[in-house]
């Protein structure tokens, strides 16, 4: 099995955020099985709960009631950087000056090694072996600097390079952030109780009633907060368009839709075109594993 992707979740607004980012990060299991996890904000701080395995086995009813809070962040993962350890599974909270900020990422830092070794040169301790941490602390140390959050995370992408959808949460905003290539697929929907829910993929929107709103564009950051929705695209345009083609291939579920374009509809295309360009004189085709056979089916028409 291809072992490339992960899935991330954000939820702003709601009484069970918990729960609904358990059934987003059921429907997005698909896209890791290693481990996963979930962390809630709320007046009383930050609540976390992770582990290794699927997302049935890692919650129970009780973990769920103890994630209080109308703010939620989650991640299923598939080991790219870092070990399958339970210590790589996120998100990632790191706590600074009183602050809490809890980060998912799916995508793979090309610089990592580098920006490692500057942050660890200057007294950083990694607790992991993941470049997503390296990403948690660039954002913290970023904003030490910085007036808000928001700013941190657009400092931090003039820093980091490589592919990377995060969604992250402070005390009261929900971050959502596209690398500028758009190699990760992101996206943000609205449920009719105005609850704002960010996923990897719209399946995850569907599983928690949410409608789709649309894809977060290449190089955008999304702040989700008390006012509303803010948009910073001063990273967009700043880099070719390189989705990674193996979204529509294997990774993401038929039923959902990335930049636009039907992941069953595309796979049902290349089919017919793998059909035209290399024609066999056959009695059946067969799809495998599951993520081929919408392309059997275009085949076989």
């Amino acid at each position: 099995m291809i072992k490339h992707e992960c899935g991330v979740f954000g939820i702003y607004d709601h009484d069970e955020a918990a729960r609904l980012a358990y059934f987003a990060l059921y429907a997005q299991q698909h896209r890791g099985q290693e481990s996963a996890g979930i962390v809630t904000c709320d007046a009383d701080g930050v609540h976390e709960h992770k582990g290794m395995g699927l997302v049935p086995d890692v919650f129970d009813e009780a973990d769920l009631q103890a994630l209080t809070g109308r703010m939620a962040v989650g991640h299923v993962r598939y080991s790219t950087t870092g070990r399958s350890v339970s210590a790589n599974a996120q998100p990632f909270l790191v706590r600074y000056k009183g602050h809490d900020v809890a980060l998912a990422h799916n995508g793979n830092l090309t610089n990592s090694h580098a920006l490692r070794q500057e942050l660890e040169s200057q007294g950083s301790i990694f607790q992991t072996t993941t470049d997503s941490e390296v990403i948690a602390y660039i954002i913290v140390q970023e904003r030490l600097n910085r007036g808000s959050i928001e700013e941190a995370v657009s400092a931090a992408m003039d820093r980091i390079e490589g592919a990377y959808s995060l969604v992250l949460s402070s005390p009261t905003k929900l971050i959502a952030a596209r690398d500028p290539h758009g190699f990760r697929p992101l996206c943000f929907g609205k449920r009719k109780d105005g609850t704002y829910i960010v996923a990897s993929e719209s399946c995850a929107l569907h599983a928690v009633g949410a409608e789709f709103q649309r894809d977060i564009l290449p190089g955008e950051i999304l702040t989700f907060d008390q006012d509303g929705i803010h948009s910073d695209t001063s990273h967009c345009g700043t880099a070719a368009k390189k989705m990674c083609i193996f979204e529509y291939i294997y990774f993401a579920r038929p039923d959902s839709v990335i930049d636009g374009v039907s992941v069953h509809d595309a796979r049902v295309r290349a089919g017919e075109i793998l059909a035209k360009t290399h024609p066999v004189d056959a009695d059946i085709v067969i799809g495998v594993p599951d993520s081929g056979l919408d392309a059997a089916m275009g085949y076989a028409r």
